[in-house]
């Protein structure tokens, strides 16, 4: 899970530092040592709950050339890259299918490696599709955000903390995350079938 984190923010900070905004890479942030990443309070969640967070990437809107749609593509770049990790999973578990050399591993060596690629391939997937709920302070909210007209804009911005408030309950409270957010995470069985379906268009399946 470390890994997904770091990767989700330093495609945000990277992004940003190319689009003109130099912030992020002041601060550290244009890097893959987890630890420039790291959010005490949300690692701390991630060891006692089994959730957490990592720290925001500083993002100066102002910086970039064309603020809207830069800003929506370095919002959009975290989500995306745990979608490129994802598929570097299922890929990498498509080549070795498909070499034959899993006939060769003993039992216990294929469960281990059957473990590991699912749960590589399943964190990214849940990174993705949480990060684009529409609640602050998730990516899908400042998405969303930008498309809104001006003066809407700045009245979310005054109840984005009661956005973090419901965020907050809805991860936290069983009841109301089975009936909000964990339904959400049955796309990824559709995503990774579209991933294998691509794969076998582009290999002609498994032998």
């Amino acid at each position: 899970m470390v890994a997904a984190f770091t990767v989700h923010e330093f495609a945000h900070a990277w992004t940003a530092w190319k689009f003109g905004d130099p912030t992020a890479y002041r601060e550290g942030r244009v890097t893959l040592n987890p630890l420039a990443h790291l959010d005490i309070v949300g690692m701390l969640f991630l060891l006692l709950a089994g959730f957490g967070w990592a720290k925001p990437v500083p993002v100066r809107r102002g910086n970039f050339r064309r603020p809207r749609i830069m800003n929506i593509t370095v919002t959009a770049a975290g989500p995306l890259s745990n979608l490129l990790l994802a598929f570097l999973g299922v890929a990498v578990w498509y080549g070795l299918a498909r070499s034959g050399v899993l006939l060769d591993v003993s039992r216990g060596t294929l469960t281990n490696l059957q473990s590991f690629f699912n749960y590589w391939i399943n964190i990214n997937l849940v990174l993705l599709i949480f990060n684009l709920i529409p609640l602050p302070p998730l990516d899908g909210y400042r998405i969303v955000e930008e498309f809104a007209p001006p003066g809407l804009r700045m009245r979310l911005s005054r109840y984005e903390q009661w956005g973090v408030l419901i965020f907050l309950l809805l991860v936290f409270i069983p009841p109301l995350r089975a009936v909000t957010i964990a339904p959400l995470f049955g796309l990824r069985e559709p995503l990774v079938t579209g991933m294998v379906n691509f794969l076998n268009a582009v290999f002609g399946g498994l032998p």
